[in-house]
């Protein structure tokens, strides 16, 4: 028997104390350490995971936008109004986009002309792999309206608020537009349902010399609207 000579001895000590899942790399006797190791199989590359979708969006349709508001609120609202069914706006998409228009003069009384109208308009959002959900777009488009409402047709004096107990979220924005010498009280309601934006501007002004319509009312008249049709867009897709 050969003897083993001291730094052979020493190199099966420090293999035997080396972790067994590495003694197949780190450690081999004197008679392998001149042959060609075994080269190992590729490694199969990693398949990278696909990109997670959207979260789908709550509401998948929008409800008859001129039948979004109660006629008894209407007749409220717009006193003698031309079409109490409203005028719908023509849109390429009704599903995604939509807009109904109501106006009326009150000569009830020739000493007291009194014009309202009232607009609602819808945006309905789905939920995009790159833009993100429905409801986060819903969001950024919300902010946007409320925005342009305190400058539309030429608005001033704009005051801005958030509301509670409409929707998600809902901000109503008062301004004062002036046209043909009639000023105008304008009451806009933003709000979000989930994914979809609802849009109430509730417009008035005294004709010939009346009085303008009180601002609270207006106010007050646009949340209900806006209440309504809230409610009917979660009704469309029960």
């Amino acid at each position: 028997m050969h003897r083993r000579t001291a730094p052979r001895l020493a190199r099966i000590l420090a293999c035997a104390a080396v972790p067994v899942m590495l003694v197949a790399t780190g450690c081999s006797s004197d008679g392998d350490s001149g042959s060609k190791k075994e080269s190992g199989k590729p490694t199969k590359a990693a398949t990278p995971s696909s990109a997670p979708s959207a979260k789908a969006a709550k509401y998948a349709k929008l409800p008859e936008v001129c039948k979004t508001v109660d006629e008894k609120t209407i007749e409220k609202l717009v006193p003698k109004a031309e079409k109490k069914e409203g005028n719908a706006l023509n849109t390429s998409d009704t599903n995604d986009t939509a807009s109904c228009f109501w106006s009326g003069l009150n000569d009830a009384d020739v000493k007291d002309l009194q014009y309202r109208s009232l607009t609602v308009s819808l945006k309905r959002f789905a939920a995009d792999p790159t833009l993100g959900s429905g409801e986060k777009r819903a969001e950024g488009f919300a902010e946007q309206q409320a925005t342009k409402a305190t400058t539309q047709d030429g608005a001033k004096d704009a005051k801005t608020e958030k509301v509670n107990g409409i929707g998600d979220s809902a901000t109503v924005v008062s301004t004062e537009t002036k046209k043909d010498d009639n000023d105008f009280k304008n009451q806009t309601v933003v709000t979000r349902t989930a994914n979809v934006v609802v849009t109430v501007k509730y417009t008035g002004a005294g004709y010939e010399g009346a009085k303008s319509p009180n601002a609270d009312d207006m106010k007050n008249g646009a949340q209900d609207a806006a209440k309504e049709v809230v409610g009917a867009v979660a009704k469309a897709n029960q």
